[in-house]
């Protein structure tokens, strides 16, 4: 379903099913947000809500300024935006060398350490966290470097797919390595997980599929092997916050008062909770951030499985419209940027709301366009943009002039092109 719609000069058509499906996970965020106040423990309920519209007013106009524009005019911008990000990566990881030196007395200015890590920018009228964006920035590079690839090696040789790797690696280690040491584990292996998803729809050779693949569980596998026989040296190499929650997805009941009190009492709200829940604003059980990573709770456990399914409902078909734009959209390096957004956010659904039932260790991801969040809003807005520009029922129309080029609706075109065999 398509719509011109004419902002000041610029005129250009939306993919409205799109933009319907947007607006209603908005609304579903506010009732959401709604819904959680009384499990809200610093009682700012109204105060988050009031920060989440302001997001969601911010996103769409952040869209509608960027549909406005061709992402030909928008991609060349994204290596600009790589290197501001860097420079903001890498201030966070002097803040934090800052905070572990001094013992956490000393830090960068709007730099410090938030439940154990340096990962936003704390500034007077907002928090700014540079990870969520960079995730957009990597997808359209990534995608670029494999577009370019393919077009200039129809068909790639060994060397041809190595030296893909190599190209890969150079844009996607440096800012993985400094999201690793903020620590973000999270934002680490939603990045990792889109580079995976682009190699494979990438038509790289199977070997290194299997090469990439075998490394993975290696490193599962070692990970598994010292935890339960060499924890004192795994102890030494990551966190005791990280062990932590893996010993709380292992062992639900294990801790109920410390690292195991978020998914025990999650799971406890959505088993208790029945078909219908215990009503709106329930606060039967207490949710710890019932606001942000685990709104799907605070959903259950009001609504129960009427609410959690209409949650999974409206998300399922958010993708599912996401899927025809990527199956319909011919360009090349257009499909591989819409992929790697579906591959973000279907990645990010299935880890929250996995984490919450206890499929998945706990990893502070948020529910996309649900939870409570700027930074994670404002980029996915970005994001979005960009696949309105590329869905197929959203391309600008253009008549070519003597003047400047003049966006005009289709029947107008259609007109101008009736005109014109007369004429001619």
């Amino acid at each position: 379903m398509k719509q011109t719609i004419t902002l000041g000069k610029h005129t250009f058509r939306i993919d409205t099913g799109f933009l319907i499906m947007l607006i209603l996970l908005g609304l579903t965020s506010f009732f959401a947000l709604y819904n959680a106040f009384n499990l809200i423990s610093d009682g700012s309920g109204y105060g988050y809500m009031f920060r989440q519209i302001i997001w969601y007013v911010i996103g769409f106009t952040a869209m509608f300024f960027l549909c406005s524009m061709q992402n030909k005019a928008i991609y060349p911008l994204m290596k600009k935006a790589y290197n501001f990000l860097m420079v903001c990566l890498v201030y966070l990881l002097i803040s934090r060398l800052l905070i572990l030196v001094s013992s956490g007395s000393i830090y960068l200015p709007f730099a410090n350490e938030i439940n154990g890590a340096v990962s936003w920018f704390s500034l007077p009228f907002a928090s700014f966290q540079p990870s969520e964006f960079i995730k957009i920035v990597l997808i359209v590079m990534i995608s670029k470097i494999i577009a370019t690839h393919q077009e200039e090696h129809p068909n790639p040789t060994n060397k041809d797919d190595l030296e893909l790797l190599i190209k890969i690696g150079k844009v996607l280690l440096p800012p993985l390595i400094l999201i690793f040491l903020q620590p973000d584990t999270g934002v680490m292996i939603i990045i990792l997980l889109n580079t995976l998803i682009l190699l494979l729809c990438s038509g790289i050779r199977k070997q290194y599929v299997w090469i990439i693949g075998i490394l993975i569980l290696c490193v599962v596998a070692g990970f598994f092997f010292l935890y339960f026989f060499q924890r004192d040296l795994l102890e030494a190499l990551l966190s005791n916050y990280r062990l932590a929650r893996i010993d709380a997805w292992l062992d639900p009941e294990g801790n109920i008062q410390g690292s195991s009190n978020q998914l025990y009492t999650a799971l406890l709200s959505l088993g208790s909770a029945g078909l219908s829940g215990h009503g709106l604003q329930a606060d039967i059980i207490a949710i710890p951030e019932a606001h942000t990573d685990f709104i799907f709770a605070a959903v259950g456990q009001c609504f129960g499985l009427l609410g959690t399914t209409f949650i999974l409902a409206i998300c399922f078909a958010f993708d599912i419209v996401l899927f025809k734009i990527a199956y319909n959209t011919k360009d090349r390096m257009d499909r591989f940027v819409v992929i790697g957004v579906i591959a973000m956010l279907v990645y990010q659904q299935f880890q929250n709301l996995g984490m919450i039932v206890g499929l998945v260790p706990i990893t502070g991801i948020t529910l996309p366009m649900i939870s409570y969040g700027g930074s994670s809003i404002l980029s996915y807005f970005i994001a979005f943009a960009i696949v309105m520009n590329i869905s197929p029922v959203s391309k600008k129309v253009w008549v070519v002039g003597k003047k400047k080029p003049k966006k005009v609706s289709t029947l107008k075109r259609r007109s101008l092109i009736k005109t014109f065999k007369k004429t001619h």
